[in-house]
């Protein structure tokens, strides 16, 4: 089963509305679901923010946008990684591929 990389964000965020426009398409390209999740979508939002408050218990700490990589979403999940903030095409590529890389080699 392939990695999901849940992103949190806002529609409030600038930065969010900018990477959406390559984040799913990277996440894709490397080989991993992905799935978006909306504050503003509670049904989405409470879907999955058990992901979120586990690596951020208060929010505390967490960027604009927030990527979770995770196996199994849906259920019994393990976090595996995070990458949070604003970043370019080809930095998001690079830490997201960095992160896969690691998890493959265990």
């Amino acid at each position: 089963m392939p990695l999901t990389i849940v992103k949190f964000s806002s529609e409030d965020c600038g930065t969010c509305h900018r990477m959406s426009h390559y984040d799913s398409l990277v996440s894709e390209e490397l080989g991993c679901l992905f799935i978006n999740v909306m504050l503003q979508d509670t049904e989405n939002y409470r879907k999955y923010r058990k992901i979120l408050l586990e690596k951020y218990p208060n929010k505390e700490g967490m960027g604009w946008p927030t990527y979770i990589i995770v196996n199994n979403p849906d259920s019994n999940y393990t976090i595996l990684g995070d990458l949070k903030g604003g970043m370019s095409k080809g930095d998001f590529r690079n830490r997201l591929s960095n992160l896969l890389d690691e998890y493959n080699k265990n």
